[in-house]
């Protein structure tokens, strides 16, 4: 397993990423990046594009609040977090500058793309294809989603998996049948998976440490949004 430290920008500002891949091999393979929890990129995201890069793909693991920084607790990044929501033009950008740090890879296939994000990195995610990127797939993992912007019509271009779960108590019901109308009504190749039982941040191993009961842990949850997310890839990634 290779690691790598980059630093990159979106032009305003100074963000820090890592970038993993398995053993060299022939030839080009898809790429996907992978966006964080509101808390930054601490280590759920940098083991989960770990997994990725074992599982052959090139992953990069993208910094959305600045010089890597890492919050403990939600009042301490919801400032940065509220100030993205207001910009999404600022927000977008950051993950295409991350998106770009993968495609300029040499070893990564630019035609087979993929993006995934957990709670504020899979809203990033589909952020990121609602802007239109040349993305294959995408999979937002219990993600606080928001309506799309006027200007978003018809711009998805990939598959798009949402993995909820079904006691998450940040889960917005009208804001996601908004959602639901959007990929609707633009003809996405979409699914959306409702985990019984499973609360918010049913992916991290570390939820149930945070105290808060809105956080929690769930093996199975995660093992089978997992699964869905490499059913989805090995389709999108398909060669023809």
């Amino acid at each position: 397993m290779n690691a790598q430290t980059i630093e990159y920008t979106n032009g305003r500002t100074r963000l820090v990423g890592q970038l993993y891949r398995g053993s060299s091999g022939n030839g080009t393979r898809p790429g996907v990046v992978v966006f964080p929890e509101a808390f930054g990129l601490n280590a759920h995201a940098r083991e989960r594009a770990e997994c990725l890069a074992q599982l052959g793909y090139v992953a990069f693991a993208a910094d959305l609040l600045g010089d890597g920084r890492v919050f403990d607790d939600l009042p301490g990044v919801t400032p940065t977090i509220k100030a993205l929501y207001a910009d999404r033009a600022e927000w977008r950008s950051r993950a295409q500058a991350a998106l770009d740090v993968l495609r300029a890879q040499d070893d990564v296939d630019r035609e087979r793309l993929g993006a995934i994000g957990f709670c504020f990195g899979g809203s990033t995610a589909l952020e990121l294809a609602r802007s239109g990127a040349p993305l294959s797939a995408i999979t937002a993992f219990h993600a606080g989603l928001l309506p799309a912007l006027a200007e978003d019509a018809g711009r998805i271009r990939c598959r798009v998996l949402i993995c909820h779960g079904d006691e998450d108590p940040l889960l917005n019901a009208d804001t996601m049948n908004t959602v639901f109308d959007e990929l609707r009504r633009d003809r996405v190749d979409w699914q959306m998976v409702r985990y019984g039982n499973a609360a918010h941040s049913f992916t991290d191993r570390r939820a149930d440490a945070r105290k808060d009961p809105r956080f929690r842990y769930d093996a199975r949850a995660d093992a089978r949004s997992w699964s869905a997310m490499r059913q989805l890839f090995d389709e999108a990634f398909a060669r023809s």
